[in-house]
Order: C-alpha cells, then sequence, then structure tokens
C-alpha cells in the first residue's frame, strides 16, 4: 500500500494548512470582496491554482482539519446553491390542468 512519493515543489500538509487558514482568512476579509470576485472569475485559469486544489485534495483524506480548511474555501468560492422563487418543480415537467 505504498504511495507515489510526492514531488519535491509539494506543500507538506502543515504547510498546506497554513496557506489553507491563509488564504481563508484574506478572502473572508470585508476590503477584499471586489479582489474575491476577481479570483473566483480568474481561478479556473491558473495552472497554481488547479495544482494546489489538487495537492490540497490528496491531503484532506489524511487530515480533517485540511478537510475542514479546504470546505470552507470552496464555500467561499461557490456561492450556495438557491432555489428560484417558483420552488424546484419550476421545469414545467408538472401540467396544471
Amino acid at each position: 500500500m505504498a504511495s507515489a512519493p510526492a514531488p519535491p515543489a509539494a506543500l507538506s500538509a502543515e504547510q498546506a494548512k497554513v496557506v489553507l487558514a491563509e488564504v481563508i482568512q484574506a478572502f473572508s476579509a470585508p476590503e477584499n470582496a471586489v479582489r474575491m470576485d476577481e479570483a473566483r472569475d480568474n481561478a479556473c485559469n491558473d495552472m497554481g491554482v488547479l495544482k494546489f486544489a489538487r495537492l490540497v485534495k490528496s491531503y484532506e483524506a489524511q487530515d480533517p482539519e485540511i478537510a475542514s480548511l479546504s470546505g470552507k474555501l470552496k464555500a467561499l468560492f461557490l456561492p450556495p446553491m438557491t432555489l428560484p422563487p417558483h420552488g424546484p418543480a419550476s421545469g414545467g415537467s408538472v401540467a396544471a390542468s
């Protein structure tokens, strides 16, 4: 059950925790709201963000604190889902007669 060695440039689990906590703190600050919107728009195209996300994902199973921090960060990037005012049956699949 040996896992593949991490690439030399990878962060340790401890370093990943620190980075996650700092990013969450920075993104949660009200004065960073506009910059947060820009970050959301640009994150999908940033190779560093994708690599970091994969690394964090690999640590989530090993460390509950990383899993929790990762969940908080995802909540910042992915706004909560809201249902339309008409409710879930607004697709027209239920015909009223």
